[in-house]
C-alpha cells in the first residue's frame, strides 16, 4: 500500500483559550489533489501554518514521509518538500521570470556568481514539467496575476516539492485562466506530486479534487472521496445549515423611463461605443474577461476614469461626470472590487467606516458632529446588513471578507445612492456571507436602487441579476435576458473567441 506523504493526527491549536483547530487529522498521498474547504475563520489558514512549520500545534502528530516530527520549523517544511504559494505569491516584483524561478535553487546551492545560462536553464525545465511558457526576461511586476500564479508553481518545482500547498489560487483570475490554471495543477500531480488546494468556491473543488476535507470552526467536518460530494452537501458541510438562494425576479415596468442611460460611452484604449440603460429595482449583470473593459466601464461611470465621448442621463437628465465627486453628486455609489486597499480604512473602526461618507450629513450647527446621529447611523446599518462584530469601534481589520464587504456597502447606501455599482461584489467571501449578500443586494434592488454587478462569476451573475451584457474588447457584443439563458451558456458566450 502507498505510504501517505503528510499524515496530521488529531492536531490542535489555541489563541488564549480559543480553540482554532480541535482534533484535526488529515492524510496526502503523492500524486493527489486534496481540497482544504470552510468559510473564513474555520481554521484553514492555521492549518497550513501548522503544515509549513509557521506555527506549533499545542497536541497532535505530524507524520512527513514516513518520519514523525516533534517539531517542525520552515526550514524543515521546505527540506521535507512543502511548499506554500500564498495569496500574494511572495514573489520580487523587480526580478525576472527566469530570476524569481530559479532564485532560491541557487541561494540554496551557496553559489557566489549567477550563471545566466543556468538560470534560464532552470526556469525552462520547470515550465516545461507543466507545460506552460512565459517570457523568461519579463518582470514579474509587469505580467498578469495568472502568471505569477504559474511563476509561483515553477519555483517550487524547482525546489523539489513533494507538496505544494495553494492558498485561494483562483482569488484574483478569471473563469479561463482558472481553467488553465486547473491543468497545470493536473500536470503537477502526473508527476506524483501531491497538492493541497485551499478554497472556499465550492465549484472549483468539485472541478479539480480527488479528496476533500471540510472544516467547520475548527473541527473536521466531513473528509471524503470529492467524488462523493455536490454543491448542496458541501454547503450544509461548510455552514451547518442549508442554503438556497432565489433567482432574482425583477417586476418593474420594462416601458417605464430608465433610471440610468449610457450612449456611446468611449474611452480610449479602454471601451468603445458603449450604449445601455438601467431601470429602476433592476440588478444588471456587466461581465466579460479581463481586460474586456468592464471595470474601465465602471470607473468612467463613476468618475475614476472620466470617458472621452458619449452621453450619460440620469432620470432623463444629461449629466456630466469627469470626477468622483460629479458621480457622487448625481447619486452613483461604487463598491471596488479590491475593498482591502480601496474601499476600507483598515485600521480605523468599523464605525468610521460607516460614516465616513456622510459626515457632511452628521454635523450639528458648527464644524462638530452630533453624536446621537452619528451613533444612529452607525447602529441603523449594523442592524440591516447584520454586521457581525461585537462592537463597532473594533478595527475593520477585524472582521471577515464578508462583513468587511458589508461595510463597504453600507458605508455607501447610508448616502442613499441612486444607482450602485459593485465591482466583484463577493470576491474572497466565503459560501455562507455570498448568499447572505446575494439577499441584502436583491432586497436593495426590491425597494427601487439601480444596481450594476461587475463580475465573471457564472453562478453569481445567474442568481442576482434579470440582464446580463456581455463585453469582449472593449464593446458590448450581446445582452441576455437572465430567465432565458442556462450556466452553461453564459459560460460558453464568455469564453468564445
Amino acid at each position: 500500500m502507498q505510504q501517505p506523504f503528510l499524515s496530521l493526527t488529531n492536531i490542535s491549536k489555541a489563541y488564549g483559550g480559543v480553540k482554532a483547530l480541535e482534533d484535526v487529522s488529515l492524510t496526502v498521498y503523492p500524486g493527489e489533489i486534496h481540497c482544504l474547504v470552510g468559510e473564513n475563520g474555520s481554521g484553514k489558514s492555521t492549518l497550513i501554518k501548522i503544515i509549513a512549520g509557521v506555527v506549533q500545534p499545542d497536541s497532535g502528530r505530524i507524520v512527513i514521509n514516513g518520519k514523525e516530527r516533534q517539531s517542525l520549523r520552515p526550514m524543515d517544511a521546505i527540506a521535507e518538500g512543502i511548499e506554500v504559494i500564498y495569496q500574494d505569491f511572495s514573489l520580487f516584483p523587480n526580478l525576472s521570470v527566469a530570476e524569481n524561478i530559479a532564485l532560491s535553487h541557487e541561494l540554496a546551492q551557496r553559489k557566489r556568481w549567477v550563471n545566466w545560462r543556468e538560470v534560464r536553464a532552470i526556469a525552462t525545465e520547470a515550465m516545461r514539467k507543466v507545460n506552460v511558457s512565459l517570457d523568461l526576461d519579463a518582470l514579474v511586476g509587469d505580467v498578469p496575476v495568472a502568471d505569477k500564479q504559474l511563476v509561483a508553481i515553477c519555483r517550487a518545482l524547482v525546489q523539489n516539492a513533494r507538496l505544494i500547498i495553494m492558498d485561494e489560487a483562483t482569488t484574483a483570475l478569471t473563469e479561463r485562466e482558472i481553467r488553465a490554471l486547473f491543468d497545470v495543477i493536473n500536470n503537477v500531480k502526473r508527476g506524483g506530486v501531491a497538492v493541497l488546494f485551499v478554497s472556499h468556491k465550492l465549484d472549483e473543488v468539485l472541478a479539480i479534487a480527488d479528496k476533500a476535507l471540510i472544516i467547520r470552526n475548527g473541527r473536521v467536518v466531513v473528509d471524503a472521496d470529492a467524488r462523493e460530494l455536490d454543491r448542496s452537501k458541501m454547503t450544509y458541510y461548510m455552514t451547518g445549515r442549508d442554503i438556497e438562494e432565489s433567482m432574482f425576479e425583477w417586476r418593474g415596468d420594462p416601458e417605464a423611463p430608465p433610471l440610468l442611460e449610457v450612449r456611446h460611452l468611449t474611452s480610449r484604449g479602454n471601451f468603445s461605443d458603449v450604449s445601455f440603460e438601467l431601470r429602476s429595482g433592476e440588478i444588471l449583470g456587466i461581465t466579460g474577461l479581463l481586460g474586456s473593459g468592464r471595470t474601465e466601464l465602471a470607473l468612467a461611470l463613476f468618475g475614476v476614469q472620466p470617458a472621452d465621448s458619449g452621453e450619460i442621463r440620469i432620470a432623463g437628465k444629461p449629466v456630466s461626470i469627469r470626477s468622483i465627486q460629479d458621480a457622487i453628486a448625481n447619486g452613483i455609489g461604487y463598491v471596488p472590487e479590491d475593498r482591502l486597499t480601496e474601499g476600507l480604512f483598515l485600521e480605523r473602526s468599523i464605525a468610521n467606516n460607516l460614516v465616513a461618507r456622510t459626515l457632511d450629513n452628521l454635523r450639528s450647527k458648527g464644524p462638530l458632529l452630533d453624536a446621537d446621529r452619528v451613533k444612529t447611523q452607525i447602529t441603523e446599518w449594523v442592524r440591516r446588513l447584520s454586521i457581525k462584530t461585537p462592537n463597532p469601534e473594533l478595527p475593520a481589520k477585524s472582521l471577515s471578507g464578508g462583513n468587511q464587504q458589508r461595510v463597504v456597502l453600507a458605508k455607501w447606501l447610508a448616502s442613499k445612492p441612486r444607482v450602485l455599482i459593485l465591482n466583484g461584489p463577493t470576491v474572497g467571501v466565503d459560501v455562507g456571507s455570498k448568499s447572505e449578500l446575494h439577499e441584502i443586494i436583491k432586497r436593495l434592488a426590491g425597494e427601487g436602487l439601480g444596481v450594476i454587478i461587475i463580475s465573471d462569476d457564472i453562478p453569481e451573475l445567474m442568481q442576482t441579476c434579470n440582464r446580463i451584457l456581455l463585453m469582449r474588447r472593449g464593446r458590448i457584443v450581446e445582452q441576455f435576458e437572465r430567465k432565458d439563458l442556462t450556466e452553461a451558456d453564459l459560460t460558453h458566450h464568455l469564453v468564445a473567441v
